[in-house]
């Protein structure tokens, strides 16, 4: 087996490139031969970032006490043991670390070989620290995330020279049923980290956890369905059978707020559709965690000057709709704040485009939020979502990234859309025809 960490072609070429990175600057990186397109492309993320190739560590995001009660109720929690069976006993005789991150690339478990851990602490690879792209540059759990798929990072094409010793595998793990990104999985070492078979042994544990998550969720809902009415207490105890604190939650609560009309919510694997004026209430409820006073939610929510009496009679009529959904999700007053964890798409976009996982962003992004809707801070949601995912793919995103944002209703005549993706593609794709002919139809449809 080839030893990718070691300074043959593939690494000489990263480490001259490296040569050329000034306090994280790196415009000539295009101009690097030998350097792989996916790795130049992260680099220049993570320039973007400000992320610091000389950083001896990444930051830890999250304290002890706040990781374990985090990760006790992540919905990966529950599928650790057939990671554990698959990656994490068999690491302890071949070198290895197994990490399994969040969705935004913090680590929430790192295990395997207890000497390679110990020399692990001092990148500070260790559950609670931020890996993603954003933050500590290429790497294999962040870059995955920002790619959407396996990736394969060796040594010296680590952004941080600090991680040039070592390699690493990382996998991002779907939600089975509603394909929404849950977290990474990866494996770290030496040599062995980028084996060819390596890559292969990370995707079958993630579609084996992937079924196993599924199976569970069956028989969660199994064991709801048969069990008599009067000793429910919430619907959020549709757990796997035997299911802890330790296992975590089989779902994710979500509100999917992007191109509907009428939100979808979904709370322990129970959906039902809201009604439009509903959907605009969570949604605003959704992104002020901290809660809203009766006057602020009416200014949210009423294009005209709102009545605080018929904003009381709207949440009446939505407790009641959540009351049969889930006791729990009942909305609290003075000030109005949900007291469940609810991620709307419309975060999970932000989430991504904050830490520059534009390609994730756009394939959560079906539409703007509530399109119809008129209230002002649905309004003000929807213009700050839209704006940012056009200015991220107008600065970062590929011909494919700018091609398929093109597709959106939204961007049905935007011109500056179509001729960055004609800048970047190649002179014989066969796609330019088509983005040629949009351009001459929208400025004919301007001209006239």
């Amino acid at each position: 087996m080839k030893n990718l960490t070691q300074p043959e072609p593939l690494q000489r070429s990263a480490l001259a490139a490296h040569e050329k990175l000034d306090g994280g600057r790196f415009p000539d990186a295009p101009d690097i031969p030998g350097l792989r397109s996916l790795i130049r492309e992260s680099w220049l993320r993570s320039a973007g970032f400000k992320a610091n190739p000389d950083n001896p560590a990444a930051p830890l995001a999250m304290d002890h006490d706040e990781l374990e009660d985090y990760r006790s109720r992540h919905p990966l929690a529950t599928i650790m043991p057939v990671i554990n069976k698959l990656l994490v006993q068999p690491s302890h005789d071949t070198g290895l670390l197994v990490a399994v991150g969040d969705e935004v690339g913090r680590l929430l478990w790192v295990d395997g070989d207890p000497s390679l851990q110990r020399r692990a602490e001092g990148m500070m690879f260790v559950a609670g620290a931020d890996w993603s792209e954003a933050t500590v540059g290429t790497s294999a759990p962040g870059t995955a995330l920002a790619l959407g798929r396996g990736i394969q990072i060796a040594g010296a094409e680590h952004y941080q020279r600090a991680v040039h010793p070592w390699s690493c595998t990382a996998v991002p793990f779907h939600d089975p049923d509603s394909g929404a990104l849950l977290g990474v999985v990866d494996i770290t070492g030496t040599a062995a980290a980028v084996a060819p078979h390596t890559l292969s042994l990370v995707e079958a544990t993630v579609a084996a956890a992937q079924a196993q998550l599924r199976v569970e969720r069956l028989q969660a809902a199994a064991q709801l369905a048969a069990t008599p009415v009067r000793r429910r207490s919430t619907a959020s105890e549709a757990r796997a059978p035997g299911a802890g604190a330790r296992e975590g939650s089989l779902y994710r609560n979500s509100l999917q707020l992007l191109g509907r009309d009428q939100a979808l919510l979904s709370i322990d694997g129970k959906t039902v559709a809201l009604s439009a004026r509903h959907s605009e209430i969570l949604a605003l409820l959704s992104t002020h965690p901290d809660g809203l006073s009766a006057e602020e939610l009416c200014v949210l929510l009423y294009p005209a000057e709102g009545s605080s009496i018929t904003l009381r009679a709207e949440m009446v009529r939505l407790r009641k709709v959540l009351q049969q959904l889930d006791p729990g999700a009942v909305p609290e007053s003075r000030p109005y704040r949900l007291p469940l964890d609810l991620v709307p798409d419309s975060g999970q976009v932000l989430s991504c485009l904050q830490r520059g996982a534009h390609r994730i962003a756009l394939e959560i992004y079906r539409g703007a939020v509530l399109p119809r809707s008129e209230a002002p801070g649905i309004a003000d949601l929807r213009n700050k979502v839209s704006s940012l995912l056009r200015e991220a793919v107008l600065t970062d995103g590929s011909a494919d990234s700018l091609l398929r944002y093109a597709a959106l209703p939204e961007a049905r005549d935007d011109v500056g859309i179509r001729r960055a993706a004609l800048r970047l593609l190649p002179p014989r794709s066969p796609k330019r025809a088509a983005v040629v002919a949009e351009l001459e139809r929208l400025e004919a449809e301007l001209s006239a």
